[in-house]
């Protein structure tokens, strides 16, 4: 496929065709390539050898029932597309529950899935997905656009996480086999179990670390979902950028959260909203994870989560040449709003600078605010500097003395056995119990009105054809909401597509969308 590719480029023959597909008026015997001549069935596109620059379009408002199976590659320039035609609602390729795979992307690149509607239901739980992309013993494939989806409806097992909405692997036993260029934007994941977009890799391990690069997923909603929201593995350099993640973990009935990395170097999470994660089995709007280093949270809505808002952890004690930790995660200009049980929960990650966050804990609520534990080993080097606590409720600082079948912990005062952890020039405002020393810190019994429009954009996933006009509403909104708590940016601020991933310091990144949202 590579050669023939690569032929393809040389002779400069890169427009490719274009073949349609209609379920009610089209049949296989035709060319496909014209709308008056066009093909049937799934089948018909599947057994498809398509070249660089062709174009796949399916009828606008029809359905098809059965599995869409893409095996052809496009070319650098030239890219196989699968899209829509004609006006109405997305092309509905509906699996019915009889394959685990409704979209399968197997060993392809340069290739982009647009525009469809696609679903999953079985007659009881069991492993499936709505989009399946898999390099298998490939090498690297580039190029791959999952963008404009309507996935919903997939009730896939919630004892894996490695199914559900779209999920992106990577094997490479015998060929080390990544990603560099996979897009994911502009999808609606609705009513999925267990992932809604999720990846997982044979390379997660530092022995056999061949991370996927450039890959970015943005302007994603995902909403009732069984277990994880957003979660890559083994990438290095992934923006996660302007998702909305709601009611995650709301079946699984085990450890997930709604936006966080699993064995990743370089991620950068901004812009997105986290809330109404359930349970407090983690439960958390936010989460770093194990092996992972250098991650950045920086302008990011964590509100109403059930277990809070950031969790940041790794095992103390592990193999060291398999899993390097946590190391040298930084939060930063993020609002966490009303989240519950533990705002901060730290446990065994190493030198982490928590900076210019602002948390607001509403009347009635009794949190920690710290929490820190011991997951085979504590935390080493934690900073909190010029963030602001307004407290209404109750917030409590201190370290885990027994822990509940909830997951919930009992907090005794003090670091416990985490070592370096620093408070500096932070400000607190209302109760707090067991408030750690901050000699350059404000203490004020009550807090000052807080000026933020907190009345965020609703979107009903039933209806679709609104989704673009929700998502501009949503990030204009966003913009006034960081801007009215962390003030414009100045002439000589760094934007978000430029920050330093090693910085260690406390200077401002913009706080509004720049117009090229490429990275």
């Amino acid at each position: 496929m590579r050669r023939l590719a690569l032929f393809f480029v040389l002779t400069g023959i890169l427009t490719g065709t274009e073949y349609y597909v209609d379920a009610s008026a089209g049949d296989d015997g035709n060319s496909g390539e014209t709308s008056a001549a066009a093909w049937r069935s799934l089948d018909k596109v599947n057994a498809a050898q398509f070249r660089p620059g062709d174009r796949v379009l399916f009828r606008a408002g029809q359905t098809w029932r059965g599995q869409l199976v893409l095996s052809s590659s496009g070319a650098e320039g030239a890219p196989i597309v699968v899209d829509r035609h004609g006006e109405g609602p997305r092309p509905r390729i509906d699996a019915g529950g009889r394959f685990d795979d409704a979209v399968r992307l197997y060993n392809v690149e340069w290739v982009e899935v647009r525009n469809l509607e696609v679903t999953n239901t079985g007659p009881e739980a069991a492993e499936r997905r709505g989009v399946h992309i898999f390099v298998d013993n490939f090498g690297t494939a580039r190029h791959i656009v999952i963008a404009g989806l309507y996935i919903h409806d997939v009730n896939g097992t919630n004892k894996k996480k490695d199914n559900g909405g779209i999920i992106f692997r990577t094997n490479g036993n015998r060929t080390p086999s990544r990603f560099d260029g996979l897009v994911i934007e502009r999808n609606i994941v609705w009513r999925v179990d267990r992932s809604a977009i999720a990846a997982q890799s044979y390379h997660w391990p530092r022995t056999r670390w061949f991370p996927s690069l450039n890959v970015v997923i943005r302007d994603n909603y995902v909403a009732d979902i069984g277990g994880d929201g957003i979660v890559p593995w083994a990438t290095d350099g992934a923006l996660i950028e302007h998702n909305i993640a709601r009611d995650c973990n709301r079946r699984a009935n085990t450890y997930n959260a709604g936006i966080w990395p699993w064995s990743t170097d370089n991620s950068l999470f901004r812009w997105n909203e986290a809330a109404f994660t359930r349970t407090t089995l983690d439960g958390q709007g936010f989460d770093s994870d194990y092996n992972s280093r250098n991650t950045i949270f920086e302008y990011n809505y964590s509100h109403d989560n059930e277990g809070g808002f950031l969790l940041i952890c790794t095992p103390g004690q592990r193999n060291e040449s398999e899993n390097i930790g946590n190391l040298g995660t930084i939060a930063r200009y993020n609002i966490s709003r009303n989240d519950r049980a533990r705002i901060f929960h730290v446990s065994a990650a190493e030198r982490t600078l928590v900076h210019d966050n602002v948390v607001y804990v509403g009347a009635g609520l009794d949190v920690q605010m710290l929490l820190l534990t011991d997951w085979s080993g504590w935390a080493d080097g934690l900073t909190f500097r010029n963030n602001r606590f307004y407290v209404d409720g109750l917030a409590r600082y201190g370290h885990a003395v027994g822990r509940r079948e909830d997951g919930t912990y009992d907090i005794g005062a003090g670091n416990g056995r985490a070592r370096g952890v620093v408070f500096e020039a932070n400000q607190y405002f209302g109760r707090h119990e067991g408030r750690p020393d901050d000699s350059s810190g404000v203490v004020s019994g009550e807090r000052p009105p807080l000026a933020w429009d907190c009345d965020v954009p609703e979107f009903d996933p039933a209806r679709p054809d609104r989704f673009d006009e929700y998502l501009e509403a949503h990030r204009s909104w966003m913009t006034r909401l960081f801007e009215a708590q962390f003030g414009k940016p100045g002439t000589d601020e760094k934007s978000p597509a430029s920050v330093d991933r090693q910085n260690q310091g406390t200077s401002r990144p913009s706080p509004v969308f720049s117009a090229d949202r490429s990275r």
